[in-house]
């Protein structure tokens, strides 16, 4: 299957071991020796509508990709990462 970088943009990533929405790949990073993808990043959510800043950026290295499909690429992170921290939720915290 070819992908261009215009089909993956519209494309949400899915981590499939906490199950939250990471986004849309913004952009991506390449090696230019071999011309292979290493890495998809998704750009930091704006803090304050953007007055604050943004959150770090969210980058997945191709070997976390599990599956690119019609709509959706889902991935399995190695570690957690910074800006996905403040969303998570407990099933006690849904019951209240």
């Amino acid at each position: 299957m070819q992908c261009t970088l215009t089909d993956l943009r519209n494309k949400e990533v899915i981590d499939m071991k906490t199950g939250l929405r990471l986004g849309f790949v913004d952009d991506i990073e390449f090696d230019t020796e071999s011309g292979q993808v290493t890495s998809l990043v998704i750009f930091g959510r704006p803090r304050a509508f953007g007055i604050m800043g943004r959150e770090g950026d969210i980058v997945i290295k191709c070997s976390e990709i599990t599956l690119i499909g019609e709509d959706t690429v889902l991935v399995r992170q190695e570690k957690e990462s910074v800006s996905t921290k403040s969303r998570t939720f407990t099933v006690e915290n849904l019951l209240k």
